[in-house]
């Protein structure tokens, strides 16, 4: 599933090629993903000017005057930028064509994704009303993360990874960001200390900030707009290194389940 670092390195990649522009065309071969799209989108979109490309969570919003496409790409989804006529393949589902020839396509082998409509304030609606605040953000810090973990008995990487606590914090980020904390991934939220979640912030930052400048975390479905991989995973240390040396003590990363998501850690340096 494109995560995070994944989806705004999309952003970052379609944004120089469709801010500014107006859409001239909206093809959709396939009218339903995980919800349908809607009906009238070609009505609502052509004409409109994208005067802004912006993330919140996983979720891409193209903004216009009359109101915003939200687009999540799912467990499989990925946008490209087309510069030159390409026929659609089997996966290919949406076309949006922009004034100047260039096309951002939306491929879905699953078809988990979603394109809707929004009118109005996009952050009202519900499938942001509720998310808590971006890891890149200000507004995450130790000291907001040990306020929410008060009292909590969740595992502190389930804890993380909660949408509704911060955002776009997935499976291999958090592997990752809890070994460079030296905290233990089974351990419960509530019993980290202020000083420990400061360093944990501090590193969730970090991670992600890395994975967006190596161009996201190469999983098998994820390709950027060019279709090139990210390279992230060549700096991993934890996640998928189940029985290989810990790079800090050299003791074996193990690999256990937690909250039915694969959790891999160093049980000499996590604590």
């Amino acid at each position: 599933m494109p995560e995070l670092p994944e989806v705004e390195t999309i952003r970052c990649g379609i944004e120089p090629f469709i801010k500014g522009r107006c859409v001239t065309q909206v093809v959709v071969r396939t009218p339903r993903l995980r919800w349908p799209i809607p009906a009238d989108l070609a009505n609502r979109l052509c004409g409109q000017a994208v005067y802004e490309v912006e993330r919140r969570a996983k979720y891409l919003l193209l903004r216009t005057k009359v109101g915003t496409l939200l687009i999540h790409l799912g467990m499989s989804g990925f946008l490209r930028v087309l510069q030159q006529p390409h026929a659609p393949g089997k996966h290919d589902h949406v076309d949006i064509e922009f004034a100047g020839g260039i096309c951002l396509r939306l491929n879905d082998v699953r078809r988990f994704g979603a394109m809707l409509w929004l009118d109005g304030d996009p952050m009202h609606h519900p499938l942001l009303a509720g998310l808590g605040p971006e890891p890149l953000s200000e507004e995450l810090g130790g000291a907001y993360l040990y306020q929410r973990s008060k009292g909590r008995r969740l595992a502190v990487k389930p804890f993380i990874m909660d949408s509704k606590v911060v955002v776009g914090v997935g499976n291999i980020y958090a592997s990752e960001s809890l070994f460079r904390a030296g905290i233990d991934p089974t351990r419960a939220a509530g019993r980290i200390s202020l000083a420990r979640y400061h360093r944990l912030a501090e590193v969730i930052r970090q991670v992600l900030l890395e994975a967006i400048a190596a161009g996201g975390t190469t999983l098998r479905d994820f390709s950027d707009q060019d279709g090139r991989p990210g390279y992230f995973t060549q700096q991993l240390q934890v996640y998928g290194r189940d029985g290989q040396p810990c790079s800090t003590c050299g003791q074996d990363i193990v690999k256990i389940q937690l909250g039915q998501r694969s959790t891999y850690f160093c049980r000499q340096c996590q604590r």
